[in-house]
């Protein structure tokens, strides 16, 4: 199973996450645009996990106590940067400042986690993926060409004004498994964690 753990995106601003990519697929028709309903903010990526461990990684989720927090969804940029862009996301600030909570839950996830055998994240970075340049990696892999329309999207965004998707209160947070088919990944909740209550679990299906 392809796993990993994520806070998903009130549905107001996804609406206004898909308008604006929208917008942009019209202008530029050749980039390869993430489905609305896979948005989502990863938190930490587990890779291939055995079906048999997943009553420990739930427990090692479950045990987190954290606190609600207050998301904002704004600006949009590119990876590694806007010169050579390889992934096309929206920012995430903790309301009042930089993405904070959302820093420290991810440090959280993780430090329940590395008992268990994942290794730490070199660096997090807060942000929301709007679209992949080929196969969305920092750097080509051989035999990849980036598509002119990935530059034309890079210019076409640092020519306006930063949008505004809206603020969300993030209350819960999900292990997902990723399957890999023809049309693209699809996601499935396995479990969802509770922060406001600090962090008891409620089944996702």
């Amino acid at each position: 199973m392809r796993l990993f753990v994520a806070i998903d995106i009130d549905e107001s601003i996804r609406q206004r996450l898909d308008d604006y990519s929208q917008r942009m697929k019209s202008r530029v028709p050749g980039v390869r645009f993430v489905a609305p309903g896979n948005y989502h903010v990863t938190l930490k990526f587990l890779g291939e996990v055995a079906a048999a461990r997943l009553p420990e990684l739930k427990a090692a989720l479950g045990a987190i106590r954290y606190p609600s927090f207050s998301l904002d969804v704004r600006g949009v940029g590119f990876f590694p940067n806007h010169r050579a862009p390889r992934v096309f996301w929206a920012g995430i600030g903790y309301a009042g400042g930089e993405s904070a909570g959302l820093a420290s839950l991810a440090r959280q996830v993780q430090q329940a986690l590395e008992p268990l055998g994942f290794a730490p994240e070199q660096e997090f970075r807060a942000h929301l993926t709007l679209a992949r340049n080929g196969s969305g990696r920092p750097r080509p892999v051989r035999g990849e060409r980036a598509p002119e329309a990935f530059a034309q999207l890079s210019r076409l965004v640092t020519a306006e004004a930063p949008p505004e998707f809206g603020t969300m209160t993030a209350r819960e947070f999900f292990l997902y498994e990723s399957r890999l088919s023809p049309a693209g990944a699809v996601y499935t909740r396995l479990e969802g964690f509770g922060l406001r209550d600090g962090g008891a679990g409620t089944d996702a299906g």
